[in-house]
């Protein structure tokens, strides 16, 4: 099978969050397979330092831009650690910046911009690259004018006329809004511009675009496939979403055996697994604790959370159970990220207030990240909404158990420990449902009770460990979901 997947950021090439995780690992993934992945994204500034070869094919274009033409140019790179192609748009004057979005918070005033001539950029690769494209999958709002410009534009011509499109949200909270004249921009016909297909309250949504266009429709877990259908969750578009539910799917995103895997970690003091983790998870914890200036206090919980600062992420239930607990509970706290200067005072407030208790780093960091996720008990995630999460996963690779907000991903994947769950085995974190501050602390305190059950502790983590959250399953599942939608697109 040959699929084109089109994303504005992908692993190694360029990233800001979890979807250039999953555009980076997937065409790996289908490239095990047997399968023909192509990947294609925009030529950043920061992909030119990325660490993988880049060439330049001498292959011009020219693309219309509202009343204007622009020219790019393809390069080509390839996949780390196989020979699946990856073509990048180059064009500087939309590409060469600093960031991929934004500068200093604020969206590029030209993102619109940007974005179309990259949806048009890619299906006029695959005339001038000659490509075979069984199935495009587009990803996110960046994306969403493929699948229009595929069926309005590209349908009849030679060499598109089968291809179909798979449209994948990644967080439906992102919608690339617009105001109405730029859909001057896309070149498409003012007649598309209703509540039926592209316009949202007055504005041009590329996001709702992709979802009305595209074949088929997926999200990044079950869970978050059923949430997006009403509201709050579904963001205003929880009617298109309900309308078009036949071709409406989930898949569990997967994560990296190989980078996240505490047997081999380089970043670790300690390496362990599955079966001598109470030896040496021990020494990450100390560890861990002396990097960060807290006692090195083995039997003290040590609660870890990494992330953006944000309500989406459940920040300010965090730090008012951190404001509590630090007073009257005896656990210790570390924290790993960037985000809201209202999250960033606080819990820089507190680590100063209660150093013995509280370790805050402000920054992102890789390798802090891995020891953190060796080092800690627990790892906190009450996310308002996840659409599928990532830490968890590496959370119980890691031995680490996750206290989460039963939402999204972190529901299809977290069973919280209970009397029946744990009889059963079942049983690989605690859960709450409630989105609330108190919610978050009882379910935080019962799990530091059973943190002092060092038997029924271990099983946790046991189970944890040995489960299998890796790309094997949902690469399986694309595959499936991608010949669903080549055999959907075939029909009238």
């Amino acid at each position: 099978m040959n699929i084109l997947i089109a994303t504005s950021e992908a692993v190694p090439f360029a990233k800001t969050g979890g979807l250039a995780d999953v555009c980076g690992a997937l065409p790996i993934e289908l490239a095990r397979l047997g399968h023909h992945p192509i990947l294609i994204l925009p030529a950043y500034r920061q992909t030119h330092y990325c660490g993988q070869p880049i060439e330049p094919l001498g292959i011009e274009f020219i693309v219309p831009i509202g009343s204007k033409m622009v020219t790019g140019h393809l390069l080509r790179s390839v996949m780390p650690g196989t020979q699946s192609p990856v073509y990048l748009i180059r064009q500087d004057q939309y590409y060469d910046r600093d960031q991929l979005y934004s500068v200093d918070g604020k969206d590029y005033i030209d993102n619109c911009e940007r974005f179309v001539f990259f949806s048009r950029a890619v299906l006029e690769a695959i005339r001038l690259l000659g490509l075979q494209v069984d199935v495009i999958h587009a990803n996110d709002w960046q994306t969403g004018l493929i699948p229009a410009y595929l069926a309005i534009e590209y349908r009849k011509r030679p060499r598109y006329q089968n291809i179909a499109g798979l449209f994948t949200i990644h967080n439906l909270a992102f919608q690339g809004q617009f105001w109405h004249w730029d859909m001057l921009l896309t070149g498409l016909d003012w007649k598309y511009f209703n509540w039926h297909q592209m316009e949202f309250h007055g504005h041009l949504n590329l996001l709702k675009t992709g979802l009305v266009f595209a074949d088929s429709i997926n999200t990044v877990s079950p869970r978050y496939a059923m949430e997006i259908q009403s509201s709050p969750l579904g963001c205003g578009l929880e009617g298109i979403l309900q309308f078009r539910r036949d071709v409406l799917s989930g898949i569990l995103n997967g994560i990296d055996p190989d980078e996240w895997n505490p047997a081999t970690d380089p970043h670790l003091p300690a390496r362990y697994d599955a079966e001598n983790y109470r030896r040496m998870k021990p020494i990450c914890k100390a560890a861990l604790q002396h990097e960060l200036g807290l006692p090195q206090e083995a039997g003290l919980p040590l609660v870890g959370t990494i992330g953006r600062l944000t309500e989406q992420k459940g920040f300010d239930l965090i730090v008012e159970v951190m404001q509590r607990w630090v007073q009257s509970e005896d656990a210790q706290w570390a924290v790993l990220g960037t985000g809201q200067p209202k999250f960033q005072k606080a819990l820089e407030n507190l680590a100063q207030r209660f150093p013995q208790k509280v370790a805050v780093r402000l920054e992102y960091s890789n390798p802090l990240a891995h020891r953190i996720e060796a080092g800690a008990d627990m790892f906190l995630m009450p996310s308002r909404y996840e659409p599928c999460g990532l830490s968890q996963l590496y959370s119980l690779r890691y031995g680490t158990v996750p206290v989460v907000r039963a939402t999204g991903g972190l529901a299809d994947t977290i069973v919280g420990y209970d009397e029946q769950t744990a009889a059963a085995g079942a049983a690989n974190g605690f859960s709450f449902q409630e989105y609330g501050a108190l919610a978050l602390g009882e379910t935080l305190r019962h799990a530091c009770d059973v943190y002092r059950r060092p038997d029924a502790w271990g099983r946790l983590i046991a189970t944890g460990m040995k489960q299998d959250w890796s790309w094997n399953h949902s690469v399986k599942q694309y595959v499936e979901l991608y010949q669903k939608t080549i055999d959907r697109a075939k029909q009238p």
